[in-house]
């Protein structure tokens, strides 16, 4: 790729994605003329245009601008879109966001976060242990709340951190000095095919690291991955890991832990964020910044500020007699660590949950799992599928999935049903998930379950 492109001019195709509009955000902030299109509104593009950034929602070739640096254009966006059909003729570059983020860290010392799960959060997180000590531009896949945004920029910045996607193996336009891979579960069939594939991907992504760089990884991934590669374990309550987390705990309702580092360990560290799995994710995220030199004193205080992530297991309403938990889960293991979660820190409440499933795709390739995983819940209330960039699969619905669980508490609705529903059932614990449009009916439910 020329990385002598000079940019003044970038349009997005599909730039209300989070990973999109981290990059609009980061271009806009240099004095680059950003616009682009997306499919429909939502918060992220209201957020964008009070910024100053120009989109709009229909396909629309007149309204794309003349004098154009670049096109960005992310994969979710189908082919025959009139604006991509006409851009891809254009000439002018035509890449893909992660093509643009390995034209931004080209010259620069590059971490990455890669895995099926945990990557957002384990990037977050160290973002927010690194931004203390260093000058860092992070690219986030999701909201940081401690930064209310998907992007930490320092324009002197002389580390960039990024969130590896491994969706249509974008993660393989990367050379990262220092990365983390967090899982490799099978997704994405409709893009890799078996889980074998992927996992090659994810060890073609361990390759990409740069001479002298360092893998940071579980140590039960190890089977899995084949790399020359100087690597780095981690995990909790596993000596054999160099960096791992022990002594686990709740009191006053959060987390506390130690973590044991090959220079010593940090003690008692308080944890806001409930979840196993985000203490694992903190683990990671530590060997990050250890190795990047921040104190074991700047990483307990950072752990100890660290608020999460937009919808990964976020708190919507916490009060003794109503609790309301907002999940990105869309997998799953995804599905089980989120409600291995909630029974571990609220043990004694009868568990609600609602679940969207994302992709047609998915939902037919891993059907069993997702009904064995959802029995897991007290009540299950299903939504229709959210299709994304996909188009109906014969036989693939919501009411297929609902057949296969084995519990009598389960329900399909509409977004119209639900809050009647909600009403009527009084949940006393209830979780949302799903990766499609269900983050629009949070605020809605939040105003039903408090009666406004």
């Amino acid at each position: 790729m020329d990385v002598t492109i000079e940019i003044n001019s970038v349009y997005m195709l599909g730039i209300g994605g989070i990973g999109m509009s981290a990059l609009a955000r980061y271009f806009h902030r240099r004095g680059v003329a950003v616009s682009g299109y997306d499919k429909t509104p939502s918060t992220l593009t209201d957020e964008l245009i009070a910024e100053g950034i120009d989109i709009h929602f229909e396909e629309d070739i007149s309204k794309i601008p003349g004098a154009l640096s670049m096109t960005v254009y992310t994969p979710a966006v189908p082919k025959d879109n009139q604006e991509y059909q006409f851009l891809k003729k254009a000439n002018v570059p035509f890449l893909k966001r992660s093509e643009v983020l390995e034209l931004l860290t080209h010259e620069k010392t590059t971490y990455a976060v890669a895995g099926t799960h945990g990557k957002t959060s384990t990037t977050a997180l160290a973002a927010h242990l690194l931004h203390q000590d260093k000058k860092i531009t992070a690219f986030i896949g999701g909201i940081a709340l401690n930064f209310n945004s998907n992007l930490v920029d320092d324009e002197q910045a002389d580390i960039m951190l990024v969130e590896a996607d491994e969706y249509d193996r974008s993660f393989l336009a990367l050379f990262p000095d220092m990365a983390v891979i967090t899982a490799m579960d099978a997704d994405h069939l409709d893009i890799y095919g078996d889980k074998r594939s992927l996992i090659f991907s994810f060890n073609c992504f361990a390759d990409h690291i740069k001479d002298g760089g360092t893998l940071i990884t579980k140590r039960t991934l190890l089977e899995n991955i084949q790399t020359k590669t100087n690597t780095i374990t981690y995990g909790i309550e596993d000596e054999d890991s160099d960096y791992y987390a022990r002594n686990i705990r709740i009191a006053d309702g959060k987390q506390y832990f130690d973590i044991i580092t090959p220079q010593g360990s940090i003690d008692n560290i308080p944890f806001e964020v409930g979840g196993l799995h985000n203490i694992e994710n903190a683990v990671a995220a530590v060997a990050m910044a250890d190795l990047a030199g921040v104190k074991h004193a700047t990483i307990k205080e950072q752990l100890a500020s660290y608020k999460g992530v937009k919808r990964r297991f976020e708190y919507i309403i916490r009060r003794e007699d109503c609790i309301y938990i907002d999940d990105y889960a869309h997998h799953p293991q995804e599905i089980r660590a989120c409600i291995a979660s909630i029974r571990r820190i609220h043990p004694h409440k009868k568990i609600c949950g609602i679940f969207q499933p994302h992709l047609y795709s998915r939902t037919r390739d891993f059907a069993d799992e997702f009904a064995r995983s959802l029995e897991e819940l007290d009540h299950i209330i299903l939504l229709d599928i959210y299709p994304a960039r996909e188009l109906p699969i014969k036989g693939v619905t919501s009411k297929m999935l609902l057949e296969k669980i084995n519990n009598t508490e389960k329900v399909l609705l509409n977004e119209e049903q639900l809050l009647q529903y909600l009403e009527i059932i009084k949940p006393e614990l209830l979780v949302t998930m799903g990766a499609g449009s269900i983050d629009r009916l949070v605020n809605v439910i939040k105003k039903t379950l408090n009666h406004e």
